[in-house]
């Protein structure tokens, strides 16, 4: 993993989408790691939330998909998203709506609450500023921390 994760930091802001893009998806990947490397050798801070913000939401678009597909076999089976898991995120979804997918960002709840926004048919639309919301408000949070201590 460690290659991998360097490959994308030497190709620069499309490793930051990449990874990005991977993260906010079911994929157990870690963007921070990415982002903080690529700001520390000096890619524009706006350029890293851009396309960090652009491909989580991606993957988080990816997740409200696959659970759109309506399969609850398939979530179980290749998401390894446990049924109690899946349905605890609906209980979430159907308490709160399209506003859960703020929380699109965290690990492993992330993407219980995108795939069940899918499975429960949530307006994509409202879903997808949403998630794009908690992911750029995430990743500005992760920049300004490694700023202050980059910088």
């Amino acid at each position: 993993m460690h290659e991998f994760t360097q490959f994308l930091i030497d190709i620069g802001v499309p490793g930051m989408f990449i990874a990005a893009f991977l993260a906010g998806s079911v994929a157990p990947f870690s963007s921070e790691v990415v982002m903080v490397g690529l700001a520390a050798l000096g890619v524009s801070p706006t350029e890293l939330l851009v396309w960090g913000t652009l491909g989580n939401t991606l993957g988080a678009v990816l997740n409200y998909w696959i659970g759109s597909l309506g399969k609850t076999e398939w979530i179980t089976r290749y998401l390894h998203v446990k049924p109690e898991r899946l349905q605890r995120g609906m209980a979430m979804v159907y308490s709160h709506g399209a506003w859960c997918g703020l929380l699109a960002f965290l690990p492993v709840l992330g993407s219980m609450v995108s795939v069940s926004l899918g499975y429960m048919r949530v307006s994509l639309w409202r879903c997808t500023l949403a998630f794009l919301t908690g992911k750029l408000v995430r990743y500005w949070v992760l920049l300004a921390a490694t700023e202050g201590v980059l910088g």
